[in-house]
């Protein structure tokens, strides 16, 4: 069998490190890390579009 290679480390922010995301043989999700850190991550540095266009159109 052909050797395996080693996977580089993806750049990821410092907040972030050791996030390893999986989707196992049932398709069930695995996260090295608890969605309520990913959650609260996210919503400080990613804006929502949808909330930032509101100019009060209908």
């Amino acid at each position: 069998m052909a050797k395996k290679k080693e996977k580089d480390e993806p750049k990821v922010h410092e907040e972030l490190k050791g996030f390893n995301i999986e989707i196992n043989s049932f398709g069930e999700i695995i996260s090295s890390m608890n969605i309520d850190k990913i959650n609260a991550f996210l919503d400080d540095n990613v804006s929502d579009k949808k909330l930032e266009d509101k100019s009060g159109k209908c």
